[in-house]
C-alpha cells in the first residue's frame, strides 16, 4: 500500500485501504495487479488516467514514421533525366524516407537486363554520400529494383 503522498504504508487488508482512501477523498488504485501482495496506492484515478494519456501522446509526437518513396527509372534513360531522379532521390532522403529505386523493363528490353543494372549502380554511387543501399539490386518479375536509406551520421 502506498499513500497518497508517496509514502509506504505497508501490508493491509482491502477494507483498510479503501477506508484510508475515503477518508483522504481519493482512490485506491491497483498499480500492479500481478504482484504478491498487489499493489495499490491512494491517489486521485482522474489525474492519473489524464497524466497517463498526456504520456501516450508525448511518446507519438516523438516517434518518427519513415515512408517508403519510389523513384522509377528505365532502361534507356538518358544522363540528365537520370541527374533529375538523383536529385528527387535525395530529397527524399534528406528528408529521412527509403528510397525504392525501381526499373522497369517492356518489351524487348527485357533482353539488356545485365547492362541495365549499370544503371542502378550508377544511381547508389551519385548518391553515396547521403545514402547507403539497403537492399542491392535485384531483379523480379519485369522490373529490377533496389532500396536505398539515409547514411547515419556520427554526432560529435
Amino acid at each position: 500500500m502506498i499513500g497518497a503522498e508517496g509514502g509506504q504504508l505497508g501490508v493491509m487488508s482491502t477494507r483498510e485501504a479503501l477506508q484510508l482512501a475515503e477518508e483522504a477523498g481519493l482512490d485506491l488504485v491497483r498499480v500492479s495487479p500481478n504482484a504478491n501482495p498487489p499493489v495499490c496506492k491512494i491517489i486521485d484515478y482522474g489525474k492519473f488516467r489524464y497524466e497517463l494519456t498526456r504520456k501516450e501522446k508525448d511518446a507519438k509526437k516523438k516517434q518518427r514514421s519513415i515512408e517508403v518513396k519510389e523513384v522509377r527509372l528505365s532502361p534507356n534513360i538518358d544522363e540528365n533525366d537520370l541527374n533529375t531522379k538523383v536529385g528527387q532521390a535525395r530529397k527524399f532522403l534528406e528528408k529521412g524516407n527509403r528510397v525504392k529505386v525501381t526499373l522497369r523493363f517492356r518489351g524487348r528490353e527485357l533482353a539488356y537486363v545485365n547492362q541495365s543494372k549499370r544503371i542502378l549502380d550508377d544511381f547508389a554511387e551519385k548518391l553515396s554520400d547521403v545514402s547507403v543501399v539497403e537492399k542491392a539490386a535485384k531483379f523480379e518479375g519485369r522490373s529490377m529494383f533496389m532500396f536505398l536509406n539515409e547514411k547515419k551520421q556520427d554526432k560529435k
